[in-house]
């Protein structure tokens, strides 16, 4: 490090409230172990945004640097895989929720949590973030249940977020029918670019209608960012054999659903996460997100904040009102 003191957004508990304010600290703030990596950009992701309000459940202990995606280069390193200079990303295990984060100039993380950059930028890899990997997550999740363009249209809901504007994107890319499901009708021309077939309200359409065992089958598969009454909604209308790829909770964690969907239409609800992902496939998932895999309309879903503008921005994303992709400019951002 070029200097033994740099600027964070650094959340401290205080009674029952807590405080989130950038600060000056020194590198003794960082973790002793590890890589140190100057950040340049990172993102927003609703665990950052609950990681700076009262019981939101996701920080283990504070004070704590939230930021669960950074990018940057390596300043130091003791690692024979890693050398000053590297472009690396990371994200994922308790990075920004267990561990200082993505929101200040330096971090420090271990090897074995450093993905290499490619042929991505360190924006783009931001961009695309934990968000993004999660809807790369999803994609391949239901190609391997053996989904094809073939079988039918795939919903996405809660389309307009970060995960499901990148999985209609993929998905358009990969061939599928995509129905896009949003609660934001500002958002229909962006989900319409991104290769949506066409766009939809949030599902159910009655949200205090009785939750059916089994309703009309329209969707091959499905891509839910929404959890709770969207997800049960969607499980009993999947046609037999689809398959429901789900990693939102923002409608709720509780599943009010029956059995009927997968004894009766063999549906398949396939869990997705990308926190405890192990780290070979997670950077073999990272070399197809710069290839094959990378989004083609990264640039349209992407606002870039700088750094000091973070808490208008996280507020947005916590309340629903934020569509597509925060990149957060840490270099010269505060």
């Amino acid at each position: 490090m070029t200097s033994t003191t740099f600027s964070a957004w650094v959340a401290r508990e205080h009674d029952d409230a807590i405080d989130f304010a950038p600060e000056t600290v020194d590198e003794t703030m960082l973790p002793d172990d590890g890589i140190t990596v100057r950040v340049l950009h990172s993102s927003i992701n609703y665990k950052d945004a609950l990681a700076v309000v009262p019981r939101g459940g996701v920080v283990r202990n504070y004070p704590i640097i939230p930021g669960i995606d950074l990018a940057g280069e390596v300043v130091t390193s003791d690692h024979p895989d890693f050398a000053p200079g590297d472009r690396v990303l990371a994200h994922g295990y308790e990075i920004g929720t267990g561990r200082h984060g993505g929101y200040a100039e330096y971090a420090r993380v271990p090897a074995d949590q450093l993905v290499r950059l490619g042929e991505l930028s360190t924006a783009d890899a931001a961009a695309i973030g934990t968000a993004g990997f999660t809807a790369a997550l999803s994609v391949q999740a239901l190609l391997r249940h053996g989904l094809t363009p073939d079988d039918g249209p795939v919903v996405v809901t809660g389309a307009s977020g970060g995960v499901g504007t990148v999985s209609v994107d993929l998905l358009a890319a990969a061939g599928f029918e995509v129905v896009a499901s949003t609660g934001k009708p500002e958002a229909h021309d962006l989900l319409t670019e991104l290769g949506a077939a066409s766009v939809i309200g949030r599902l159910p359409e009655d949200p205090d209608a009785k939750p059916r065992p089994l309703g009309k089958a329209i969707w091959a598969g499905a891509v839910d960012c929404v959890g709770g009454a969207t997800l049960a909604h969607v499980l009993s209308t999947v046609q037999w054999g689809g398959a429901v790829a789900a990693s939102g909770l923002t409608g709720g964690a509780a599943l009010q659903t029956t059995v009927m969907p997968f004894i009766l239409r063999s549906v398949a609800l396939l869990g997705i996460d990308s926190v405890q992902l192990p780290i070979g496939p997670r950077r073999a998932l990272w070399e197809r997100l710069a290839g094959d895999l990378r989004p083609r309309h990264l640039a349209d879903i992407t606002r870039h904040i700088p750094a000091r503008e973070l808490v208008p921005a996280l507020d947005l994303v916590r309340a629903g009102k934020f569509t597509g992709r925060a990149v957060i400019e840490v270099a010269g951002g505060f």
